[in-house]
């Protein structure tokens, strides 16, 4: 009986090595895909996405019209984690969007016509007030919260929302009152998107991009996606790093996601996939770390 407890013991001990050493050696990718709830072709491609059983984070846009449609999809989706993607400009022409709390609360943040400002310069220009933007961002998460789905993160479209200090503490703030994850705020490493890379070439840059990823970092790969119907192919940028043919861009992106999936390449370079769910479980809200003052 004695020696049967040892072996058992020494059989625990290797398994648990063995295990050990095997999660060193992975690699670790989170992908967060962004603008779910933008349009139904964005929609229509994080369905579709969502259906290949990929594991990854989706940030929703809740000022825009097509956010109901995003909620009913991610309640069919429960796998899904979701953030916020906390927004303050509308960028595209004869396509825009304003605040949720109403032009009358927040005028600073508004043009003549009531939508976001398109570019982060447009923004600034106006001198935008840091209580209006806290009330506007506010809104935006009792609007996720109260869509009655989970929400885990927040995140920031275009970055305007953390571009200035004294905004980035207002989104820190609601984060800490609400009991959310802010995206970069685990110390994640972003890698190289796809957006600007050509359209035949996304595919082929993403394989290389996860044959590349390196162990003992949480690498973070923003991607944006869509489908290549006639709603998206009419929208234009009106910045100047907008792309033309943001559609195709958009569709390619969601092809390259499908053929690596289909494809095990994930498997193959022995990525771990993550979402913001497993870093809130495997981290915890109170060790986030702010990235300005970390230094990642």
């Amino acid at each position: 009986m004695k020696n049967l407890f040892y072996f058992i013991a020494f059989v625990l001990i290797v398994t648990a090595a063995s295990f050990s050493q095997s999660e060193n050696k992975s690699k670790t990718l989170l992908i967060r895909c962004d603008d779910l709830g933008m349009s139904h072709s964005v929609n229509s491609a994080f369905k579709e996405l969502m259906e290949t059983g990929l594991k990854f984070s989706a940030s929703v846009m809740f000022p825009c019209a097509w956010y109901q449609e995003a909620v009913d999809i991610l309640k069919a989706n429960p796998q899904i984690t979701v953030g916020i993607h906390l927004t303050l400009n509308a960028e595209w022409k004869n396509y825009r969007w304003g605040p949720i709390a109403g032009r009358d609360k927040v005028p600073s943040l508004v043009d003549k016509d009531g939508y976001f400002f398109p570019s982060r310069a447009t923004f600034f220009a106006n001198n935008p007030k840091s209580e209006e933007i806290e009330i506007e961002l506010r809104a935006q998460i009792e609007r996720a919260i109260s869509s009655g789905i989970k929400i885990s993160y927040v995140d920031y479209h275009m970055g305007t929302a953390v571009e200035k200090p004294e905004h980035r503490a207002i989104v820190e703030k609601l984060a800490k009152e609400y009991g959310l994850a802010i995206s970069r705020y685990f110390g994640e490493v972003d890698v190289e998107s796809m957006y600007a890379v050509d359209i035949d070439k996304k595919k082929e840059y993403l394989f290389n991009l996860i044959e590349k990823i390196e162990n003992g970092k949480i690498n973070l790969l923003v991607c944006h996606i869509g489908k290549d119907f006639p709603e998206l192919q009419a929208m234009i940028d009106m910045n100047s790093f907008g792309l033309a043919e943001m559609s195709k861009h958009r569709n390619s992106e969601l092809n390259s996601l499908f053929s690596a999936k289909q494809q095990n390449i994930f498997e193959k370079n022995n990525i771990r996939l993550i979402n913001y769910e497993d870093l809130i479980n495997q981290i915890g809200l109170d060790n986030m770390k702010s990235p300005v003052d970390a230094g990642y």
